[in-house]
């Protein structure tokens, strides 16, 4: 009996460590919210109440293969707080190699796959980032970006952790030539999944919210893109912002760093800080850039940290570190 009994301890005890190896902290994640919606503005739950997304974006999904998996997403979700995961997919870059520029088109829209189900495993959100960039005009790619938004929807439409970003920082073209874009490309997604939500970009590296406020897309459920890097954009961007806001224009940052806009140094935590107090003021949901251990200010990890589990906060740069603070403290 008393072997029995040792034995039921021990039992107990493995299921209580398992138990723990998958908790998290149950604020605004899939399991809780359910589908997310844009009401009044702002971005909600299944329940129409405010939901706050505090996360990390990829690299790129070229890039970051050996993280895309249950162990990682499961020391972002519970080490690290996040409760949304950004899958950049660059279409287009210098030194990465973009879907619509020689890609392995179908390894990366796995990839994307792959991605969005760790998420779900793990009760984080994910962005599904058509990641325009040097590109500059999203039309450049159009047939490309219609044809991956219809079968990506199409395999997702029954999960409810999925939101769409359909042109990630636009430059050196107008707003007209973007929502042209948008306009196209919304349809494709909501005949699919029309209940998602889906983020549009802004001109100028996602920054001109204040000039989409003046002339918005006629649908529902959309969010605008705002990026900053708090080491280059001050207060001028935030009186941007606060202008697109006061005109009704609901938005989210899907990416941001505490460090230039190059991705390099310096860092500016108090300008961070600064951000992230107008941010949630506003109920704008937050994604910093990036997870990855290039060594640049805005990577997440130390260069040399070669771990894709179990990470502790020695594991982590100024500008992971800083992440895993903020989480914290404002998921209170």
């Amino acid at each position: 009996m008393k072997k029995l009994a040792l034995l039921i301890l021990c039992l107990l005890f493995l299921a209580g460590c398992s138990s723990s190896k998958t908790s998290f902290d149950g604020k605004d994640r899939p399991s809780s919210r359910g589908q997310l919606q844009v009401v009044n503005n702002v971005l909600s739950g299944e329940d129409g109440k405010p939901v706050m997304l505090r996360g990390i974006s990829h690299h790129g999904i070229s890039l970051s293969g050996m993280y895309i998996n249950a162990d990682t997403y499961h020391d972002i979700s519970s080490f690290m707080g996040c409760n949304v995961i950004r899958l950049a997919l660059y279409t287009w870059g210098v030194g990465v190699v973009g879907y619509s520029t020689g890609g392995d088109k179908n390894r990366l829209y796995q990839d994307v796959i792959k991605g969005v189900e760790a998420a779900e495993a793990n009760d984080m959100y994910a962005i599904v980032d058509w990641h325009i960039l040097e590109d500059g005009d999203p039309n450049r790619y159009i047939e490309d970006a219609l044809d991956f938004f219809a079968r990506i929807s199409a395999d997702l439409k029954d999960k409810n952790n999925v939101l769409y970003e359909i042109c990630n920082e636009p430059n050196k073209t107008d707003w007209a030539t973007i929502k042209k874009y948008a306009e196209q490309v919304i349809p494709v997604i909501r005949e699919n999944d029309p209940d998602a939500v889906i983020i549009v970009g802004t001109p100028n590296w996602s920054q001109d919210v204040d000039v989409a406020a003046n002339d918005p897309l006629d649908f529902d459920n959309l969010l605008y893109t705002l990026h900053f890097y708090s080491a280059t954009h001050k207060q001028p961007l935030r009186d941007k912002a606060k202008a697109a806001i006061d005109k009704g224009l609901p938005l989210f940052v899907t990416e941001f760093g505490i460090c230039s806009s190059s991705g390099g140094f310096p860092i500016d935590q108090e300008e961070a800080n600064v951000w992230i107090d107008f941010l949630e003021e506003n109920k704008i949901s937050y994604v910093m850039w990036n997870f990855s251990k290039t060594g640049e200010a805005c990577a997440a990890l130390r260069a040399e940290c070669k771990k894709t589990r179990d990470y502790v906060r020695e594991d982590l740069s100024e500008s992971g570190l800083w992440l895993v603070d903020t989480i914290a403290e404002k998921s209170k």
